[in-house]
C-alpha cells in the first residue's frame, strides 16, 4: 500500500511530529512497507491455529499459586520503629 505525502502528514501531525520533506518521503517509504508487510500476513488462514498467549509455547516458569500460612503478626513488626496493636504506626500526614 502506497502512501501519499499528505497521509505521511497527517500521522504526523497526529503523532505530534515535525518532518521534513527529507523524513516525509523517507517515512512514505518506511510505512508503506509496514502496511505491506501486515497485508501479506491478513491473507494467512490461521483458522486451524490455535491462539496462544506467549510466543514459545514453554511451560510457564512461574510455581502454582498455593496458599500458605500467613507471617505472624508479632514477628513481621518485630523490628518496627512504632506499632499499634499488630499495625505498623507512621507519622500523621493528612490533617
Amino acid at each position: 500500500m502506497k502512501l501519499t505525502l499528505e497521509q505521511v502528514r497527517h500521522v504526523a501531525s497526529l503523532a505530534r511530529l515535525s518532518l521534513s520533506p527529507d523524513e516525509e518521503r523517507r517515512y512514505a517509504t518506511q510505512l508503506s512497507a509496514v502496511l505491506d508487510a501486515v497485508a501479506q500476513l491478513q491473507e494467512l488462514d490461521v483458522s486451524g491455529v490455535e491462539p496462544t498467549s506467549h510466543a514459545t509455547l514453554a511451560a510457564s516458569l512461574l510455581r502454582e499459586d498455593v496458599t500458605l500460612p500467613s507471617l505472624p503478626a508479632e514477628k513481621g513488626l518485630a523490628n518496627a520503629p512504632s506499632k499499634v496493636g499488630t499495625r505498623f504506626a507512621v507519622p500523621k500526614i493528612i490533617e
